[in-house]
C-alpha cells in the first residue's frame, strides 16, 4: 500500500484525485504502476487501476493476470470492478472506501456478484486512513 500512496501522491501533483495503484506479480514483484490522470491526459479512462492493469499487462505479456495482485488507495468505481473481473486478478486491496462511487461494497459489489464471470479475493481498508487523509486535503484545496 505505502507504493500505492506514493503514486496517489503523483496524481495530485497535476491537478488528478490521488489515487495511486500497483500490481503485484506472482513473484512479489511490482509488475505495473498507475495513477489518476483524466486531467492530466484529457482521458476519462485514465484511473489509477487501469493504468496499473494496462502496465502490468505489458511487462508480463498476457491480459490474464490470475497470479497477480492489484493495491489501490480507494475502492474500485463500477468500470474499473469490470476491468479487475476481466483481466482475473487472483486479489484486490484497497485502503479507503468510496461511499459515492465504490463497486467492490459500498454501493455495489460487483467482484463478489455471484453472476460476475471471476470472483478475485477483495481485502477491504488497508491503511484507510491514509488514503481518506489523501483525498479530503485534495477536495479541501479546491472548495
Amino acid at each position: 500500500m505505502e507504493l500505492a500512496l506514493a503514486e496517489a501522491a503523483l496524481a495530485s501533483a497535476h491537478d488528478d484525485v490521488p489515487v495511486g495503484a500497483v500490481v503485484i506479480g506472482p513473484d512479489g514483484a511490482v509488475v505495473g504502476r498507475g495513477h489518476n490522470r483524466r486531467e492530466v491526459d484529457a482521458d476519462p479512462l485514465g484511473h489509477a487501476e487501469l493504468m496499473a492493469l494496462s502496465a502490468a499487462a505489458a511487462v508480463l505479456g498476457r491480459w490474464r493476470l490470475d497470479d497477480c495482485t492489484l493495491v489501490v488507495t480507494l475502492e474500485p468505481c463500477v468500470m474499473c470492478a469490470g476491468a479487475l473481473v476481466g483481466s482475473r486478478l487472483a486479489r484486490v486491496v484497497f485502503g479507503a472506501y468510496d461511499d459515492k462511487a465504490g463497486a467492490v461494497g459500498s454501493m455495489w459489489d460487483l467482484l463478489r456478484d455471484r453472476a460476475a464471470l471471476h470472483h478475485p479475493e477483495v481485502v477491504s481498508g488497508v491503511r484507510a486512513e491514509e488514503g481518506t487523509a489523501l483525498l479530503r486535503a485534495f477536495f479541501a484545496e479546491r472548495r
